[in-house]
This record gives C-alpha cells, sequence and structure tokens, in this order.
C-alpha cells in the first residue's frame, strides 16, 4: 500500500519545523530547527533569509524522510509581517529579513499620518499604518539600500513574506506566490 501524507512547513520566529501527517491528522514525524534572530539596533529585528531558507528545508527533509514521494500536499504556516527582498532570477537575498516585532520603519508610518494618509491606508486594506506591517518594512529598504531601489526599476527584486520566499525557493524559482491570509497582512 502506498499510504499518502501532508507535509505541514511550520516557519516561526524562532524556528522552522516541519511535520508529517497521514491523511487521517495523526501526526507521523516532526522536525525542528532553531533559528537566530539578531537585534542590530534598539529596536530593529532581523534574520537572514538563507537561514529561514536551510533551517526549514533541513527540517522539511529530516519529516519527510522516507516518505517524499508519497507526500501529497504541503502547508505552510509562517510569520507572516516578515519581509524578504531576493534577487527574481537567482533567488539570493539581498537584505536581511526584515522581522515582523522590527520598528526601523516606524518614521515612514510617522510621514504617512502626518500626510493624512491613514483613513486612506485603513478603506484600502483595512489595516492601520503600523510598521508592523510589510509594505514600510519594503519603502524602508528601498530608501536605505541604493542599489535595490536601481535593481526594482529594473524588475530584477522580488518582495514578499516567508511563504513567498520559501514558495520561491522550493520550486526552484518557478512559482512566485503566496495566498490571501499573507497577503492581506502587507498593508
Amino acid at each position: 500500500m502506498n499510504e499518502k501524507f501532508v507535509l505541514a512547513l511550520d516557519q516561526g520566529t524562532t524556528s522552522s519545523r516541519a511535520i508529517l501527517y497521514d491523511l487521517h491528522g495523526r501526526e507521523r514525524r516532526v522536525a525542528s530547527r532553531e533559528l537566530q534572530v539578531q537585534f542590530p539596533k534598539d529596536g530593529w529585528v532581523e534574520q537572514d533569509p538563507n537561514e529561514i531558507w536551510r533551517t526549514q528545508f533541513e527540517s522539511m527533509k529530516e519529516a519527510a524522510k522516507g516518505q517524499e514521494d508519497q507526500i501529497a500536499a504541503i502547508g505552510i504556516t509562517n510569520q507572516r509581517e516578515t519581509t524578504i527582498a531576493w534577487d527574481a532570477k537567482s533567488g539570493d537575498a539581498l537584505a536581511p529579513a526584515i522581522v515582523w516585532q522590527c520598528r526601523r520603519s516606524a518614521g515612514i508610518c510617522k510621514e504617512l499620518k502626518s500626510q493624512g494618509l491613514e483613513a486612506k491606508v485603513k478603506e484600502r486594506c483595512g489595516l492601520v499604518v503600523d510598521s508592523y506591517f510589510s509594505a514600510t518594512k519594503i519603502a524602508w529598504l528601498m530608501q536605505n539600500i541604493p542599489s535595490l531601489k536601481e535593481r526594482v526599476q529594473r524588475k530584477e527584486v522580488i518582495f514578499g513574506t516567508v511563504d513567498a520566499w520559501l514558495l520561491f525557493k522550493l520550486t526552484e524559482g518557478r512559482t512566485l506566490a503566496t495566498d490571501y491570509t499573507n497577503a492581506s497582512r502587507t498593508m
């Protein structure tokens, strides 16, 4: 009998886990890798996107070992507001991942509010203007890494949440996607 499984990837702030479930919802195997978090300045929180990928991939391989050909589906849950920038062709990370807790874009939020844009933002996306969400993290990256802005203009850069990064890496660049629940958190 060729039993089928579902593999759940749980990419969190402090660890990357993978859980193999049978089709009755029973947990069959769990693997986990610790993930480092850096605090380079007061209020700043970042991670190495390559470490996010490596730890998730390693935990996935361990959890799926021996059942790789029997996996019917993979699901991803992740730290939804963390933002990653990567090269559109090579998939190489272009900057540290700016973690959901990071407050480095608070000045951008303050500027948006001073321009009276808070109500418009809330009307369009249902979120308040806050550095918690991805949009101002992307703006910060564009303002503070000059080469990134130039590369964006040449359409060489992808910005995304952690699920989009993992899916891009898992499919070797063939798939760029997210789901509604992650997209709704970008602002």
